[in-house]
């Protein structure tokens, strides 16, 4: 019997980092079934990355969407675990911390299929964020947990996970990134963003804007920032932040925050390698930002990805920070030699191989 592998997605950053997976699978013509419970379910935020990306479109969608956390959690469980019952996967590939990782990983805990874990030991050992349960649920039911970097590997060893089921393998976004690299460059956009002087800005995280007070301080400051380097600001606004702003009054500077529609991913890669800076509360940007020799401030008080920090490429700094506003001109200055610490870009091959070997395909 061959292995079997589903793929659950649900967000635009899952869409990105399973990508290369889903095209080695097909290089490989290992067979895959792709579920995606739509929790991003936009546009913006979901279709347009199937089509720049040249995926095949998902066999299953579960229009889950936006929610309360159970509700979506519970509704991700019941679909994937119908699909389950009548694809019959050998395996079943999470990537992340999201709820459709949570969810998608205890259907098939409770089918007793194989789980393996994408992104797997990555901790902000924060428990307040809902992600950081997510992470360490879908760690812990899972068979097989791929580790980016050896750092993680060390977190999973020291919570107890048996280390034959850790494989270290890089990161897929850092497929993504060298797969896409070419395109970017080609995108209409890429030229114009070139010649411009801006910076970045991505939030959506709740600490930074469900609160009206956080909100606004976060905006004033970073606008405060760009007036004293004369430099705007691009924020592609993700809907829930768009949604805030527009719920709280609040009233930005357009001339030096420019808000734009969110942007598919290729553009999105223009705007970050293109930019002075960028802002972000996004593991992922952090991880491409980093790929991409752009400097990065972190706008949290914790990080999954240490490993940006100790190279030198994004620094922690808390928009109330006294000291902002030094950081940014600090990491502005930064010279963009640092050494990419989260892979080779190999990381869906040695993930294909992980679980080959785990369960090698029988002809």
């Amino acid at each position: 019997m061959k292995n079997k592998i589903a793929i659950v997605i649900g967000t635009r950053p899952e869409i990105i980092k399973m990508s290369p997976l889903i095209k080695q699978c097909t290089t490989r013509n290992i067979e895959f079934v792709v579920i995606h419970s739509n929790q991003h379910y936009s546009k913006e935020m979901d279709a347009i990355f199937f089509s720049e990306l040249e995926l095949p479109l998902p066999k299953y969608n579960l229009n889950v969407g936006s929610g309360l956390h159970g509700e979506m959690t519970a509704k991700i469980i019941s679909g994937v675990e119908k699909i389950l019952i009548k694809e019959k996967p050998t395996w079943v590939l999470v990537q992340g911390d999201t709820n459709t990782v949570l969810g998608g990983a205890l259907a098939a805990s409770k089918l007793q299929i194989k789980i393996g874990h994408l992104e797997a030991g990555l901790r902000s050992y924060d428990r307040s964020m809902p992600e950081e349960i997510n992470r360490i649920v879908t760690d812990h039911i899972s068979d097989l947990l791929f580790a980016p970097t050896q750092k993680q590997a060390e977190i999973l060893i020291g919570e107890g996970v048996e280390s034959q089921k850790i494989i270290v393998t890089g990161n897929t976004i850092v497929d993504a990134v060298f797969e896409n690299h070419k395109l970017v460059k080609k995108h209409p956009k890429f030229d114009h963003y070139q010649f411009e002087k801006y910076f970045l800005l991505t939030t959506h995280r709740p600490s930074n804007v469900d609160d009206k007070m956080v909100l606004n301080s976060l905006l004033s400051v970073i606008t405060k920032t760009a007036i004293l380097h004369n430099c705007f600001v691009y924020f592609p606004a993700h809907p829930r932040t768009m949604k805030q702003i527009n719920y709280f009054g609040i009233k930005v500077n357009n001339k030096y925050l420019k808000i734009i529609d969110p942007v598919g991913y290729l553009e999105m890669l223009a705007l970050e390698k293109n930019a002075e800076l960028i802002f972000t509360d996004s593991g992922g940007i952090q991880e491409e930002a980093c790929i991409l020799q752009v400097p990065s401030i972190v706008l949290r008080d914790n990080t999954e990805r240490p490993e940006a920090l100790e190279v030198g490429s994004s620094m922690l700094v808390h928009h109330r920070n006294k000291e902002f506003i030094s950081d940014v001109t600090t990491m502005i200055k930064k010279r963009r030699n640092w050494q990419n610490p989260f892979g080779d870009g190999n990381s869906a091959n040695n993930i294909l191989d992980g679980i080959l070997k785990y369960n090698p395909l029988y002809e």
